[in-house]
């Protein structure tokens, strides 16, 4: 065999058995594609924060960002203290601790929700309709000073019966507000609650078409995250996981799933003293909702804790203790994103996920570059593991944890690298760093 020449490998089967296969899978990959697209690969927050519509004002996220590092003044000076508090290694105290008031001072919340559903109550229908009109012009005008969060909305209330003409309208005027004034930002966010059945998501991604085609809006413009606050939104009558066609429901519309501690816990009888997101009956539901969003490109959102950081110190110190704990826990479940209902609140928030990111990203940054590079380590590492790594240094960077300096040096890992590990099948996986 002359050089250059490959020795002919035989087949048996012709090339019309892969076109065969290949026709009748077609309408499978067609539906893989509109169903599983993957991760939208856009910055997630690490919280979202609800505010009563009628408390809502212009200056609500300083508020907040000052209360919170009042609280750390008060109860928590420095970083030893904090550290002490909440367990954190010593090695990382200092560091952590000035990332937190930095991100404090810088942008306290990430993502905000003016509620006008649980915290909100029943009003007058024209103090509702005012509450909402004022929502959408000061959000409005946070975006155009450039004060707003990453992440802004509103929580109406739910399509049962006795609401949803009242939720209906909210939403109708709070989005016109923002057409009105300037048209609707970037990271505006809706969220549908105490949702049963699937039609009900049907419903709403219903409303938006009208509202879009009434406006103009490109179609699909407006999506909305669905909370899953009930036993049926789990486990459907017919024993399927509802969750799940909520999503295809929701005709490409959804964006999150987000856990309702309190009103899914009640709903399955658990006592008051045990409503807490590390139930068995919230790891079950968490779950489902995990499996269930898995590839479809909708975010799972983990839910809160009533036990709030306020009193005394030692109360504080318990309040945060507990907290901290449970974000770490949910963390380390792959739920990046929970719910906070009090400033104080803020500070255990962005301590236990700065942590979590800068305990290991070093190694994480290390394993990728190998891997990028096709170097031999002590961990044989595959594209998907690559892609968790990737999307773990991301995280770390959109919320404040990781600077890409960091990265950059020691690993050779930019952005634009990490956002193509993250987002396999969009270039090249294997090219250096």
């Amino acid at each position: 065999m002359g050089q250059g020449q490959r020795e002919r490998v035989a087949t048996s089967l012709t090339g019309a058995v892969g076109e065969e296969i290949g026709g009748f899978l077609a309408p499978v990959d067609a539906e893989l594609e509109r169903r599983y697209p993957g991760d939208p690969g856009t910055r997630q927050p690490v919280h979202t924060v609800y505010v009563p519509g009628d408390d809502f004002a212009a200056d609500t996220l300083r508020v907040w960002g000052d209360r919170a590092l009042a609280a750390l003044d008060e109860h928590a000076p420095d970083a030893a203290s904090f550290a002490a508090v909440i367990g954190l290694d010593g090695a990382l105290a200092e560091d952590v601790y000035g990332r937190v008031r930095a991100k404090l001072e810088r942008e306290p919340v990430e993502d905000l929700r003016v509620d006008f559903e649980d915290g909100y109550g029943n009003r007058p229908d024209a103090e509702e309709d005012e509450t909402a009109a004022r929502a959408a012009r000061l959000i409005a005008a946070a975006h155009a000073a450039g004060t707003a969060a990453p992440y802004m909305g509103v929580r109406v209330k739910c399509m049962e019966a006795a609401v949803r003409d009242r939720g209906i309208r909210t939403l109708d005027i709070f989005l016109t507000g923002l057409m009105d004034t300037g048209g609707l930002p970037d990271g505006l966010v809706l969220t549908l609650p105490k949702v049963t059945y699937a039609e009900q998501v049907t419903a709403m991604a219903r409303l938006l078409d009208a509202f879009e085609k009434a406006r103009g809006l490109e179609p699909g413009r407006i999506g909305f995250e669905i909370q899953i606050e009930t036993s049926q939104a789990v486990l459907a009558a017919d024993g399927t996981a509802t969750v799940a066609r909520m999503i295809q429901a929701a005709g490409g519309r959804a964006t999150g799933l987000h856990y309702g501690t309190f009103d899914y816990s009640a709903c399955l009888g658990v006592s008051a003293a045990h409503q807490t997101s590390d139930h068995p009956a919230a790891d079950h539901a968490k779950a489902v909702m995990q499996v269930a969003a898995a590839g479809t490109g909708v975010r799972v959102s983990d839910g809160s804790t009533n036990v709030l950081p306020v009193g005394p110190t030692e109360q504080v110190h318990d309040a945060w203790r507990l907290h901290y704990g449970l974000t770490r826990r949910a963390l380390a479940r792959a739920y990046y994103q929970g719910w906070d209902m009090h400033p104080g609140h803020l500070p255990t928030r962005y301590a236990a996920v700065f942590a979590f990111y800068r305990e290991g990203f070093a190694r994480a940054a290390d394993r990728l570059a190998r891997y990028a590079g096709r170097a031999g380590g002590d961990v044989m590492d595959e594209p998907a593991t690559a892609k968790a790594l990737a999307g773990y240094l991301l995280r770390g960077l959109d919320c404040g944890a990781l600077d890409i300096a960091e990265l950059a040096g020691p690993s050779g890992l930019s952005r634009a690298v990490l956002e193509r590990f993250a987002s396999p099948g969009h270039g090249n996986l294997t090219g250096s760093a």
